[in-house]
């Protein structure tokens, strides 16, 4: 078997591994999101948001520095 593999070329089959590394962590990144989003719905409460107070939005308006309405 190892006979065979030495009759390509180094180039390719060096090229060859490399991109299957890559695609293999990639794919196991994503998958290891798709594991833990999934898990994370089942499990985790849903946030309940809070309503924003007039005051609230003002004061994060002034700090993105997009003047309210009504100034």
């Amino acid at each position: 078997m190892d006979d065979s593999g030495d009759a390509k070329p180094k180039g390719l089959n060096g090229g060859l591994i490399v991109l299957i590394v890559v695609f293999g962590l990639l794919l196991m990144f994503l998958i290891g999101n798709f594991v833990l989003y999934t898990y994370a719905q089942k499990n985790l409460p849903p946030k309940k948001k809070k309503p924003i107070s007039k005051k609230k939005m003002k004061k994060e308006r002034l700090k993105q520095g997009v003047s309210a309405p009504g100034e």
